[in-house]
């Protein structure tokens, strides 16, 4: 007999969330917590963790937030689904069980494994079956990880099999609830309209306090950002589900802050690919039913493709990052000529010593409003900061470069008032690898629960290949004629729409929501994928495509080779597309002078 309904709160954003977030949600009624810490470089960075110690390879955080919370955890038998298990779960529950043995507390840890592709590499490398799925370019040389996506079953299995904690290495983010879900209400594998729903329960959960307010639009209308309360999801057996949080919290949550989350980081919102299920979130629906709830429907699924996603991260080469300030008249080009001269400086050191040249120079001005390049209007500025980001194959140019950093206040601009944080140590540049791996190709899952035999998972590896499906799937067109008649006035996006951008590997999403449903069929007209790639001209390599997704009133636009290498590769200020929809708010476009906006 499935429970009427299961109460999910979602207790970590990531990894470096804050540690309140737990204390908070038992302060209210919750069945089980899930806690997200794997973003995609998160893995390399676990992965030089665990080199150094072999005990090591997963977030500290995850042990050092969950221990003091055991002993209520256990009496009020909340259980715990995590992918805090990094790159060593093994070693995760270990410590774990460990905590619990010194708290007298009998409760039974499970682990999942299996996502780890590095064995296979070799012999992928050999029959050259890997390729970026973007770019297209070989299997790098120099791997530090390379883990698959898992799914659900695996941490479903786990709970119906006694486990108190599940924790995983590298799944699906939104794998963590839907895997509750399969074993609270007995979905089927099949039943892709639930898994859908629950995926969307997991993807709102899954980076915390971004769906109660964080990063919202419109910030200001949000209460007490230092108390935010984290998100809990009630969720029914029909697939349906209300998001709250803790009473006596700050934050918002209304449809437009859950709506926001719904497409972060989305690309085809009608075809968001899972490892257990295709979801289409284009027509979700969400309605205020009360003081901070909001009913969540809609959500639809289709079967699952044939293979899983990979992400994968490489070393290439190292990197110094370099801030100085300085202040004073004419600072910009104060700061533009300090870098010029400080890199004139270290060639003269590289030539001397016969040394190859940087790899890489980008230079930023901040202040002068370096993240938007030509359409800066702060070259005026007079207190700016100077950020260099190199790179050099060897690490020992970079400290060359570094040692020269201390002679900028006596040999260059007047006003140079300092370096910030001092001079900087070369670190590894690591990049990623995204590619699709049959499934097939993998053993299946494994988990282990406590002491108990090692366990295999099943899971299905039939289906279609990613691309076939997002071929069939399709792309709305920037086709459609203005309906509107009458006179029109050019108003900011900002006063007739919200937005949230994020990052997908090198590409960023900017999803943008109409304030008022009717806008929607002008806004088609005029907020079109060639004028979001005008705007955002220098910062795109690759294409813009544009996504309706009608039940949101929203168009989600895809802005490929955005982010200048993305994540940890990016030498960019924003390296993923954080402050994108907030440029193009900024863009001025014609409205019906009727709607009465100025």
């Amino acid at each position: 007999m499935t429970r009427e309904k299961v109460r999910i709160g979602g207790a970590s954003g990531s990894w470096g969330d804050s540690p309140m977030a737990i204390g908070q949600l038992l302060g209210t009624e919750v069945d089980y917590l899930v806690m997200d810490y794997l973003a995609e470089v998160t893995m390399s960075l676990l992965a030089r963790a665990r080199m150094k110690d072999p005990h090591g390879g997963f977030p500290a955080d995850f042990i050092r937030y969950l221990t003091p919370y055991l002993p209520e955890i256990a009496r009020r038998g909340i259980k715990i689904a995590s992918n805090g298990g990094g790159v060593n779960p093994q070693a995760c529950k270990r410590l774990i069980e460990a905590s619990c043995r010194e708290l007298g507390l009998n409760l039974r840890v499970a682990v999942v494994e299996g996502d780890d592709v590095m064995p296979l590499v070799e012999l992928l490398r050999s029959d050259n079956s890997v390729r970026e799925w973007v770019s297209g370019e070989p299997l790098p040389v120099n791997l530090l990880t390379a883990n698959a996506y898992l799914g659900a079953l695996p941490i479903a299995a786990a709970f119906s099999q006694g486990a108190d904690i599940v924790i995983t290495g590298r799944c699906a983010d939104s794998a963590l609830a839907l895997g509750i879900l399969m074993h609270e209400f007995a979905w089927r594998a099949d039943d892709y309209d639930r898994l859908a729903a629950g995926s969307l329960v997991g993807h709102l959960l899954e980076c915390g306090p971004q769906v109660t307010g964080g990063l919202f639009t419109d910030w200001a209308t949000v209460p007490d950002w230092h108390v935010i309360g984290y998100p809990i999801a009630e969720c029914l057996p029909d697939g349906s589900f209300t998001v709250t949080k803790p009473p006596d919290t700050g934050g918002l949550v209304t449809p437009q802050t859950v709506a926001e989350q719904v497409l972060y980081e989305v690309g085809d919102p009608a075809a968001y690919i899972l490892p257990d299920v295709v979801g289409d979130f284009s027509e979700v629906r969400l309605v205020q039913e009360g003081l901070h709830r909001v009913r969540v429907s809609g959500a639809r699924g289709l079967p699952p493709t044939s293979h899983y996603k990979v992400s994968a991260t490489w070393q290439d080469g190292f990197r110094a990052v370099a801030m100085i300030s300085i202040v004073g008249m004419d600072a910009v080009r104060k700061a533009e000529r300090t870098a010029q001269a400080l890199v004139d400086r270290a060639r003269l050191h590289f030539v001397r010593r016969g040394w190859a040249d940087f790899t890489a120079i980008h230079t930023e001005v901040l202040g002068a409003e370096a993240a938007y390049g030509s359409q800066s209007t702060a070259r005026n500025a007079r207190e700016v900061v100077l950020r260099m980001v190199v790179d050099h194959r060897d690490a020992k140019a970079l400290d060359v470069f570094a040692l020269e950093l201390g002679s900028v206040g006596l040999s260059f601009a007047q006003g140079t008032t300092g370096l910030i944080g001092g001079r900087p140590k070369a670190t590894p540049v690591v990049r990623l690898f995204s590619f699709l791996i049959e499934k097939a190709r993998l053993r299946s899952p494994t988990i282990q629960v406590g002491s108990s035999p090692v366990l295999d998972v099943e899971v299905h590896t039939g289906g279609m290949a990613p691309d076939q499906f997002a071929h069939q799937s399709g792309r709305a067109e920037d086709s459609s004629p203005d309906t509107v008649d009458g006179p029109l006035i050019e108003v900011p996006l900002l006063s007739v729409a919200h937005a949230r951008s994020g990052d997908k590997g090198n590409s960023s999403n900017i999803a943008i929501f109409c304030r008022k449903p009717e806008y929607m069929s002008h806004m088609r007209s005029v907020l079109t994928a060639g004028r979001l790639a005008s705007h955002f001209m220098e910062q795109v390599g690759g294409p813009v495509l544009r996504y309706e997704v009608p039940g949101l009133a929203a168009f989600n636009f895809l802005l490929l080779d955005a982010l200048g290498g993305g994540g940890m590769a990016s030498r960019r200020l924003d390296a993923q597309g954080k402050a994108y929809g907030q440029r193009a708010l900024e863009m001025l476009i014609p409205v019906p002078v009727s709607w009465g906006i100025s």
